[in-house]
Parts: structure tokens; sequence; C-alpha cells
């Protein structure tokens, strides 16, 4: 046999002779930034609406009767109600050869109630939001 002598190292004497030398070495660098990707506006607006509102109202009225009475009294009559309705006594002094206290006539003073259905018009507000996106470039007024 004969040795033959070659350029190539064999198989076994190549991994131990073999030296890596890293050249470029690559490493991972994670950074983060904020990224506007858009605006919101919010407003409030005020919308009014008329209703109709309904009501009782309740009054009075006042209505006076003259009852003529020529009556001679001995003293006057005083203020009294019957019924609802308050009298008062109207008094003149009349001349004779004697003086006489003769009640004229009286006022009747009648209390009537009245109710009225009334309708008017109330503004009542409601307040609603209104929020729109807006572009990232546009200016949004403080």
């Amino acid at each position: 046999m004969a040795n033959h002598i070659s350029d190539q190292p064999n198989a076994q004497d190549s991994l131990s002779d073999t030296e890596v030398i890293p050249i470029a070495e690559e490493k991972l660098r994670l950074d983060k930034r904020e990224v506007i990707t858009g605006k919101v506006r919010v407003r409030t607006s005020v919308d009014v609406e008329t209703e109709l509102v309904k009501a009782t109202l309740e009054g009075e009225t006042i209505e006076v009767t003259r009852v003529p009475i020529d009556r001679i009294v001995e003293r006057a009559p005083e203020v009294r109600t019957e019924n609802d309705v308050t009298i008062i006594p109207v008094l003149e002094e009349i001349l004779v050869v004697e003086k006489r206290l003769v009640l004229k006539e009286e006022l009747h003073v009648h209390k009537r109630r009245t109710t009225e259905d009334v309708e008017a018009p109330v503004e009542l507000r409601k307040q609603r939001v209104i929020i729109e996106r807006v572009p990232v470039d546009d200016d949004i007024d403080p």
C-alpha cells in the first residue's frame, strides 16, 4: 500500500482543526412609539321641543243683587251669611216727627265657583351629545 499524501485533510482532522469565527450577528431590538390614527370631537347640542300642557284653573266671580226692603228697624242688623250668601245691610236715617231707622235694602253677595281647562305651549329642552371622528391632520379647537 502506498501512502498517499493528499491536499485534503481527512474528515477526522478537519473537525478538530476547524475554528468558527463569527463575522456578523443579528440581535433583536423592539421599540414602541405612539401613532395617532384618528381623533374624536365631542360636543353637545340642545334641542327645544314644544309640548302642550293641560291644567284646570279655578276662579270665583262675585254677583251682587240689590234687594229692596224699606222696613223700619230698631237697630242696625249685623252682616250675616245665609246659604253661601253674604248679606250686608244698607241703612238710611229719615227725618219724621220722630227719628226712625229704616232698612232700605240688603246686598246679597253670591259666590260662584268656576273651573276652566286650559292648554298652553311649554318649551322643554333636551341635551344630546354628538361624537364625530375627525382625520388626524384636522385641528381640533379646545
